[in-house]
């Protein structure tokens, strides 16, 4: 870790932001937390680019190219990854689609669906392309902690971060884990 205060930052990719309302959920430990360490990109300051930081927290699979180029700036500036949730540890529900084709996903929603008439498939520059299918982000970047769940609990998420401000390896008991 850093001498001095511990830089924490959070990151969010394909998902439902249900992982960043576990971390506000720790709520007074918040304040505990804020005396222990520094906040960079997070939803509790934000900054919209991450600077060099000690842990970072990501949320999110992998659907798009911009996920993908995130994912790696984001690890580029974090001396520990983790993956936190469902959707970051295994593609979770944005995954579901990785068993369709996306060109026919594509063509049903936007060229033959009844309620759109003359419609077209998307095709602005500035729109992130498509993966063909979802990946956790352990398939694009290394990956040093995994927090488990939909969305993993606010207990959890606090007791990765206590251990890792602590120097210790973090150990999620039975407990702590939880598949809702």
């Amino acid at each position: 870790m850093s001498e001095g205060r511990i830089r924490i930052a959070t990151a969010s990719l394909a998902g439902c932001f249900g992982c960043h309302m576990s971390l506000l959920d720790i709520d007074e430990r918040l304040f505990e937390l804020i005396e222990r360490v520094e906040f960079d990109r997070t939803p509790l300051t934000d900054i919209k680019h991450c600077g060099p930081c000690d842990i970072g927290l990501i949320e999110g699979g992998v659907c798009n190219a911009e996920n993908v180029e995130v994912l790696r700036a984001f690890r580029r500036n974090c001396k520990i990854l983790v993956a936190v949730g469902a959707c970051a540890v295994t593609g979770g529900l944005p995954a579901q689609r990785n068993h369709l084709d996306i060109g026919a996903c594509l063509q049903e929603v936007y060229l033959t669906e009844p309620s759109l008439s003359n419609g077209q498939i998307p095709n602005d520059p500035e729109l992130p392309l498509p993966l063909d299918k979802v990946h956790p982000i352990h398939e694009v970047v290394k990956v040093d902690y995994f927090i488990p769940g939909c969305p993993p609990s606010a207990d959890a998420i606090w007791k990765v971060l206590s251990d890792l401000i602590a120097g210790r390896t973090p150990r999620l008991t039975q407990g702590l884990i939880q598949y809702d």
